[in-house]
C-alpha cells in the first residue's frame, strides 16, 4: 500500500455503515456513519475522498456484495476473516465506532488475514451444498428423537437401523394409547419430510455440477476412493479454487486438520488438530479417509466413476489409496493409534491428494 493512500476500516451492517477513515498525510483517524446498503453508499462514499483509498471489512450476514460491487467500480474493498482479528481478552465493550477503528489499526499494521471472495455463481452453488447439509443435520436429529422414543417405549428393531427392513417395520407400528401413537406419527413424519428434501436436494445438486465452474475438479475428485458427487461437491463448495493454496500443507492448514503447535525456547508440544477452516470439508474428509482401511482395490463403482477421466488423475487416486492404507495399518496396527487419530492422519494426507489432483493443469 502506498504512503499516500487512505485506509478506511468498515463496520458493515444492514441499513448502516459506520466508516472509520485513517488520513496517510495527517494520521487522523476520523469516524462517519453512512446510513442505507452498503452496497450503494459506501461505494460513493470512497470515491468522493481526494486521494487513492483502500478499505476492508468483517465477513458476515452482509455477504459479498459490497466487495464484488467494489470490485466492479475498481474499488479496492477486502473482506476479513472473522477468526483473524485479534481481540484483547479483558474487552467487554463492543460498539460500532469501537469495531470500525480497532479494523483500520489493524489494516495499516497488517495484521489482518483476508477471506475468500467466490462468484456470485460459486456463492449459489455453495448454498445449495450447505442447504443439503443442513437436511442432513435435521434428519440426524429428527432420527434420533424417534429411535429414543421408541427406546423409551420398549419398541427395538432386531436388525440394522434406518434400512429399507426398518422403514417398513416403522410403518406398520402402531400405540394403542393416542398420545404415543399422535407423538409418534409426528417423529416419523419429520423423519419421511426431511428424507425425501435431501433426496430432491440431491437431485439438484446432480444437474447443477455439470453446469457449474467446479465441474472439471468434481469430476477429479470423484476418482478418489470415498469421494462421490456429493462429497467432491461439497470439498469444492467449502475450498473454492484450489489453486488459490500454493501447495497443499497450505491447503491442509486452512481445513484445520493440521496439529496446534506450542513452541518455547527448545521445548515444542504439539497438540490436537486446529479444527480452523469450514467444519463441513473437513467432515467430508475424515469420513473419506475411513475408506483407507481396506485394502487397496477398484470395485466396479469406482472404476466407472474413473472411466474417461485423465490417465493421470485415475493414478494420483491409486497412489492415494496404496499410500494411505499402508498409513491406515502402521498407525492402527503397529503403533496401536485410536481410530480417531488415524482418520485424521489419513484425512490429511488425502487433502493433499486431493490438492495435486484438482492442480494438474
Amino acid at each position: 500500500m502506498s504512503e499516500s493512500m487512505a485506509l478506511v476500516g468498515l463496520d458493515v451492517h444492514q441499513a448502516q455503515t459506520v466508516a472509520a477513515l485513517l488520513d496517510p498525510a495527517t494520521g487522523e483517524l476520523r469516524v462517519e456513519r453512512l446510513r442505507g446498503e452498503p452496497a450503494s453508499v459506501v461505494p460513493v462514499f470512497l470515491e468522493e475522498l481526494d486521494c487513492p483509498v483502500a478499505a476492508v471489512y468483517e465477513a458476515g450476514p452482509t455477504g459479498f456484495a459490497l466487495a464484488r460491487v467494489a470490485e466492479q467500480r475498481g474499488l479496492d474493498i477486502r473482506v476479513v476473516a472473522p477468526g483473524s482479528i485479534p481481540r484483547a481478552p479483558g474487552d467487554r465493550v463492543k460498539t460500532d465506532r469501537r469495531d470500525a477503528k480497532r479494523l483500520v489499526r489493524l489494516f495499516a499494521a497488517g495484521e489482518l488475514s483476508y477471506a475468500f471472495v467466490p462468484s456470485e455463481a460459486n456463492e449459489r452453488f455453495r448454498d445449495l451444498v450447505r442447504c443439503i447439509e443442513d437436511a442432513r443435520k435435521d434428519l440426524m436429529r429428527s432420527r434420533h428423537r424417534l429411535s429414543k422414543f421408541l427406546l423409551r417405549r420398549g419398541q427395538r428393531f432386531p436388525c440394522r437401523a434406518w434400512t429399507q427392513p426398518h422403514e417398513r417395520w416403522l410403518v406398520k407400528l402402531r400405540f394403542e394409547d393416542a398420545p404415543s401413537q399422535a407423538t409418534f406419527l409426528d417423529y416419523l413424519s419429520a423423519v419421511q419430510a426431511l428424507v425425501q428434501r435431501r433426496r430432491t436436494l440431491i437431485g439438484v445438486l446432480e444437474q447443477t455440477v455439470p453446469e457449474s465452474s467446479h465441474a472439471q475438479t468434481v469430476e477429479r475428485l470423484r476418482c478418489f476412493r470415498g469421494i462421490d458427487t456429493l462429497t467432491a461437491a461439497g470439498l469444492c463448495a467449502e475450498i473454492g479454487d484450489f489453486t488459490r493454496f500454493a501447495k497443499p500443507a497450505l491447503l491442509s492448514g486452512f481445513l484445520g486438520v493440521v496439529p496446534s503447535e506450542y513452541t518455547s525456547d527448545d521445548k515444542r508440544t504439539q497438540g490436537q488438530i486446529t479444527k480452523a477452516g469450514p467444519p463441513h470439508a473437513r467432515r467430508l474428509l475424515v469420513e473419506a479417509a475411513h475408506h483407507y482401511r481396506h485394502q487397496a482395490r477398484v470395485g466396479e463403482r469406482l472404476a466407472a466413476r474413473q472411466s474417461g477421466q485423465d490417465p493421470r488423475v485415475v493414478q494420483v487416486a491409486w497412489r492415494c489409496q496404496r499410500r494411505l492404507h499402508a498409513r491406515w495399518s502402521h498407525l492402527a496396527g503397529t503403533r496401536g493409534k485410536k481410530t480417531g487419530t488415524v482418520a485424521i492422519a489419513c484425512a490429511r494426507e488425502l487433502a493433499a491428494f486431493c490438492w495435486e489432483a484438482a492442480t494438474l493443469d
